[in-house]
């Protein structure tokens, strides 16, 4: 019960065997969580601290609450009300914070790579909760969970991921995952938005979004990260919205019902429509419930812990 890794620093570094042990770890933790009392005593000797140098609400409660349901104790720290404010640095701060007993570090970072440099600089085992625009490897693991338990095994399973590819460290995390799991992934979207070569890492192009969505048995919607954007990669919000935000129209044009899966926060109107997110297609709620499981088990099994409570 444990991975090949001391730390999760991207599904890069994982490998499948990783992979279906977390999905089959998360798998108890899910009926944990169905049960009247939510918690088990697993963790209750280990403290973890949530250290997000980003703005984040889902990734950060889901993460908190993951970290209660196993009894752990968890700091969470506030940037803006610390030392970094006043220049401190990233190791000086982490540092103080280990200095503390922590065994454990959630990070969320504006900077691609910064859990990777920590990780060279610590004991504890680093979890990382999204870099720049690198990798977020949590959402791509509760992602493909999300998919396997709609649809079973992976392999073979077609799934497009829409949007703003450029700029999504979602997008990456998803396409290494489930290129290790046996999926086929297309991305579509604007050409602007789609990063030169991404061929490369064994993806499909299409920037028709209706060829896209006809081909793919799940589509994952992403939103237009306008904050990464440095200059205008689309005329306005409205001709985006006109070409690849999904809509009702366009599914019920399919002719086949798809999966519609979205990592939040949704741009309602834009990337996606309300009658597409709240439709019965739609598994977005199922995903953020996922996410406490996959979360608890990826805690778990890095934390080195034999038993899993009762």
């Amino acid at each position: 019960m444990s991975l090949s890794v001391k730390h999760l620093l991207g599904i890069k570094e994982l490998n499948r065997e990783d992979i279906e042990q977390i999905f089959l770890t998360a798998d108890n933790f899910k009926q944990v969580l169905q049960r009247p009392i939510k918690r088990v005593p697993t963790l209750r000797d280990t403290t973890v601290v949530n250290l997000f140098f980003e703005n984040s609400t889902r990734t950060r409660l889901s993460f908190e609450l993951a970290e209660k349901r196993l009894s752990a104790d968890t700091i969470n720290f506030a940037v803006s009300n610390s030392s970094v404010s006043k220049g401190e640095t990233l190791i000086d701060t982490v540092n103080n914070i280990l200095a503390m007993k922590v065994d454990m570090v959630v990070m969320r970072h504006s900077a691609s790579g910064a859990p990777w440099f920590l990780s060279q600089h610590v004991d504890a085992s680093i979890i990382n909760a999204g870099d720049g625009t690198n990798e977020h490897p949590t959402q791509a693991l509760l992602d493909a969970y999300s998919i396997r338990e709609k649809l079973g095994d992976l392999k073979g399973k077609h799934i497009t991921i829409v949007g703003d590819i450029m700029h999504s460290r979602v997008a990456l995390s998803n396409i290494f995952c489930l290129n290790k799991l046996g999926a086929e992934v297309t991305v579509s979207g604007p050409p602007t938005l789609i990063p030169k070569h991404i061929e490369a890492l064994g993806v499909r192009v299409e920037y028709n979004l209706k060829k896209a969505l006809e081909w793919c048995d799940v589509a994952n919607v992403l939103r237009i990260q306008l904050e990464r954007q440095h200059k205008p990669l689309f005329s306005t919000l409205r001709e985006y919205a006109l070409y690849y935000g999904v809509n009702k129209q366009m599914l019920d044009s399919l002719g086949k019902e798809i999966l519609i899966m979205h990592p939040g926060p949704i741009n309602r109107g834009v990337e996606i429509n309300s009658d597409v997110a709240d439709s019965k297609q739609s598994i977005i709620l199922d995903q953020v419930e996922n996410g406490v499981a996959i979360r608890m088990a990826v805690i778990y099994l890095l934390s080195g812990k034999r038993d899993m409570g009762d």
